[in-house]
C-alpha cells in the first residue's frame, strides 16, 4: 500500500512539476523592447519605433488573443521577426531568451503574421510598381542622376529561395518541376527594384525550374509596360540581363560589343543593373531565412507568403534608412549567387517587338556617343 501512495504522489508531482513548466513558458517572455536599439535591430532587423508602427497597422489583420495566457500582437510580430531574421529554425527563436515560446506557438506566429502582411491591402501599399507617368518620370530622373543613362525605372532579376521538396505525386505542386538548374528545391523569384533598392515588384509563385523569361512573359507588370509603349509613351524601360527578351521596354546589354558607344553603354548597363543584384544579396542578408542553406521548410504557397512578407519588411527597413551592420558570422556569411540563365534567342526576323527593342536599344546607345 505504502508503494502505492508513494507512486501515487510521485504522479501528482510530476503533474504539478508539468503544469508549473507550462506556466514558466507562458510568462517567461521578456519584452523584446527592452534591449538596447542595436541588439533590437539585429535581432528583428526593424527599429524600435518601425516595430511599433509595424504592430499597429497590423493589428487589425491579426486574431486579439482571447486568453491570458495567450500571446499579443506585439509578442506574435516579435516572435515572427525573429525567425525571419534568424532563419528557418523554429526550435532556435523558440529557445531564445527573448521569446520562451515553443516551437509549435513559433510556428501559429509566422503563419498568422505573415498572412497579415499578405493582405492586399497591406502588400499593395508597401510594394508597389509606379501606376502613373508621373511616379515613372520620378524614378527615371533618379536613375540618370546617379547613372547617366535615360530612360530607367527600375531593374529585373530573379533569385532562387530554397524550399524542401513537396510531395512526389502532389496533383497542384509536383516534385520535379522545383528542381532548379543546380539540382536543388526552389522558388525562382522576380523582382524589381528602383536605385535605392527598394522592391517595386515581387512575383514569388514560380518553381524552380522556370526561365527568368518565361515569368517574365507571364508577369503582370510586363503588359503594363507594353501598353505604356504602344500608346505613344516611350522611353520607360527596364534593364534586364541577357536571359531576358529585348524589348522597347526591357533593354538588356549589347552582346559582342564593337563600339565605344556599345562598350560604354554595356558598362553602364551593368552597373545599373547591379542595383538588383545587391538588392537580392541585402533582402537575404536582412531575413537570413531566404538564404539557400537556411531552406524554407513549408509548402510552396507558405514559403511565397514568407517571401513577400521579407519584402515588404525590407521595404520598410529601406524607406525608414534602416542600416544592416552585421558582425561576426554574420558578415561573413556567403550566398549562393543567383543561377545564371542561358542567353535569350529569338528569331529577329519573325519578332517585331524584338525589332522595335532594337530600336530603342540603338536611341540609348547613341545616347553615349561623344
Amino acid at each position: 500500500m505504502m508503494n502505492e501512495e508513494v507512486e501515487i504522489l510521485a504522479a501528482i508531482e510530476n503533474m504539478e512539476n508539468n503544469v508549473q513548466e507550462h506556466q514558466r513558458e507562458v510568462h517567461t517572455y521578456r519584452n523584446g523592447f527592452d534591449v538596447s536599439d542595436k541588439k533590437f535591430i539585429k535581432t528583428y532587423r526593424l527599429t524600435k519605433k518601425l516595430t511599433r508602427e509595424l504592430i499597429n497597422i497590423i493589428r487589425p489583420f491579426v486574431v486579439q488573443r482571447q486568453r491570458m495566457s495567450g500571446l499579443t500582437v506585439e509578442e506574435k510580430v516579435l516572435v515572427t521577426l525573429h525567425f525571419l531574421a534568424c532563419g528557418s529554425y523554429q526550435h532556435a527563436v523558440a529557445n531564445s531568451k527573448y521569446l520562451g515560446v515553443s516551437q509549435p506557438t513559433v510556428s501559429r506566429c509566422v503563419e498568422e503574421i505573415t498572412t497579415a502582411l499578405n493582405h492586399p491591402e497591406l502588400l499593395q501599399r508597401y510594394v508597389k510598381f509606379p501606376e502613373t507617368l508621373n511616379e515613372m518620370n520620378s524614378l527615371r530622373m533618379r536613375f540618370h542622376r546617379i547613372y547617366g543613362m535615360p530612360g530607367i525605372i527600375g531593374c529585373i532579376d530573379c533569385t532562387h529561395i530554397a524550399i524542401v521538396p513537396p510531395k512526389t505525386n502532389d496533383p497542384v505542386h509536383p516534385e520535379r518541376i522545383y528542381v532548379n538548374r543546380k539540382n536543388y528545391h526552389s522558388l525562382n523569384v522576380q523582382l524589381v527594384c528602383d536605385e535605392r533598392m527598394k522592391i517595386l515588384h515581387v512575383n514569388p509563385r514560380f518553381p524552380g525550374s522556370s526561365h527568368d523569361s518565361h515569368i517574365w512573359n507571364n508577369s503582370n507588370i510586363e503588359p503594363v509596360l507594353r501598353n505604356i509603349h504602344e500608346r505613344g509613351n516611350g522611353g520607360y524601360f527596364l534593364l534586364g540581363d541577357s536571359g531576358y527578351p529585348l524589348r522597347p521596354w526591357l533593354l538588356t546589354p549589347v552582346a559582342n560589343a564593337e563600339t565605344e558607344e556599345e562598350e560604354a553603354y554595356n558598362e553602364v548597363h551593368r552597373r545599373a543593373r547591379s542595383t538588383i543584384e545587391r538588392c537580392n544579396g541585402l533582402l537575404k542578408m536582412r531575413f537570413r531565412c531566404l538564404l539557400k542553406h537556411r531552406v524554407l521548410h513549408y509548402a510552396p504557397n507558405k514559403a511565397s507568403k514568407i517571401i513577400n512578407a521579407c519584402v515588404l519588411l525590407h521595404n520598410m527597413c529601406i524607406d525608414n534608412n534602416v542600416e544592416l551592420n552585421l558582425e561576426g558570422d554574420e558578415a561573413d556569411m556567403d550566398f549562393e549567387n543567383d543561377i545564371n540563365n542561358d542567353q535569350h534567342i529569338e528569331n529577329p526576323h519573325h519578332n517585331l517587338q524584338l525589332i522595335e527593342g532594337r530600336r530603342m536599344q540603338r536611341r540609348v546607345i547613341n545616347y553615349f556617343r561623344h
